[in-house]
């Protein structure tokens, strides 16, 4: 038998999907478990959002990165005419 043989024989997906009972993973059980003592609050699938603030234009953005950049540009420039 051929090692591509052993690896479909070991790893036959078909046969796994066929089987008539799959039993639940390790976390499921648990949350079956915790459930059935303490069971959760009703929740909604997805939350209303939370209001959002106003929004700065792009173009006020642009101008504070800017701004700073030039900055320190004027910063570095007077940091280095004070060291001659």
């Amino acid at each position: 038998m051929t090692g591509q043989d052993d690896w479909q024989r070991e790893f036959d997906h078909r046969w796994a999907d066929a089987a008539e009972y799959k039993e639940p993973s390790a976390r499921a059980r648990m949350l079956a478990a915790r459930w059935k003592e303490n069971p959760p609050d009703p929740a909604p699938f997805r939350p209303d959002p939370e209001p959002v603030g106003p929004r700065r234009s792009s173009w006020v953005s642009t101008a504070i990165v800017l701004g700073c950049v030039a900055a320190m540009i004027v910063l570095l420039g007077y940091a280095q005419l004070r060291t001659y």
